[in-house]
């Protein structure tokens, strides 16, 4: 522990010892920022091998649900437990429509019903319909960790050396300084024209938004802050960042209406060091 607090699809879980291993190339950095946080899989695994410098890091998404909830974890660790600890002793399937249907008025019961509906959805699945609604129908567990107590307070202390905001990428050029490591993982170039999933938020990640983030890639490389990112292995997404290090990793993927099709497929790590 820390683990990440939330199952996300596009987790980096498998994409680790890839990641850590190109990292371990810098002699050094001083602040880490990753404005894709999402599940935050990475920062976590980078705490727990205590290899992140002791000034703050600078972790941000566009997904403000989100971003609530890992702040309600950070300050209010005690009342997420107990709340969730209630949750828990009336999950069922009715009781997981309920809270689904309903959005509490206060932040910290939030926190709790995403990390609730989280853990007991099908597959983790976090998506929303286009009003911002949580819509993922309840998964099939025998007994889901609903409330993991000792890896919210580990995450809520990981957390407490972090500034945690919601903000779109683009933000990161207000933050990050020379030295610092920035790792981008946006919402994945799609491979095919039926493998893209989006639903993270309102709005999407077309290719326009693809060109504004390698061009912001190449900001940050001109301003001497290390960058590292990951994403598909397209054609797109090569010539977006022709000139910068380019390694095709194998990861395995389990999102694909077709179990036939799950597998392992190519993924692109790009770095400017």
């Amino acid at each position: 522990m820390p683990r990440p607090l939330l199952k996300w699809v596009g987790g980096k879980g498998e994409l680790l010892p890839e990641l850590l291993c190109r990292i371990e190339e810098l002699p050094e950095f001083r602040r880490y920022h990753e404005p894709f946080l999402g599940g935050g899989a990475l920062f976590f695994e980078l705490v727990r091998l205590k290899k992140l410098p002791r000034s703050k890091a600078w972790l941000s998404d566009n997904n403000a649900e989100l971003i609530e909830t890992y702040r309600a974890v950070r300050d209010h660790v005690d009342r997420v437990i107990k709340l969730l600890a209630q949750h828990k002793s009336r999950h069922c399937e009715t009781y997981f429509y309920e809270l689904r249907a309903n959005l509490p008025a206060d932040a910290i019961a939030r926190a709790a019903r995403i990390v609730y509906l989280n853990k007991t959805c099908f597959n983790g699945l976090y998506r929303v319909n286009r009003k911002g609604q949580f819509n993922t129908p309840l998964g099939k567990y025998a007994n889901p960790n609903i409330c993991d107590e000792p890896n919210l307070r580990a995450a809520a202390e990981a957390f407490k050396r972090a500034t945690l905001e919601h903000a779109p990428f683009t933000s990161i050029l207000k933050t990050a300084e020379p030295g610092d490591l920035v790792y981008l993982d946006p919402p994945y170039h799609p491979i095919s024209k039926t493998s893209s999933f989006t639903a993270y938020g309102k709005g999407g990640f077309g290719e326009d938004s693809q060109e504004l983030l390698a061009k912001t890639f190449r900001e940050l490389t001109v301003r001497g802050v290390h960058a590292i990112l990951s994403n598909s292995m397209t054609d797109l997404v090569s010539e977006l960042y022709r000139g910068f290090r380019i390694d095709e990793v194998m990861v395995k993927r389990s999102i694909n209406s077709n179990a036939g099709k799950r597998g392992p497929i190519g993924e692109a790590l790009i770095r400017n060091f």
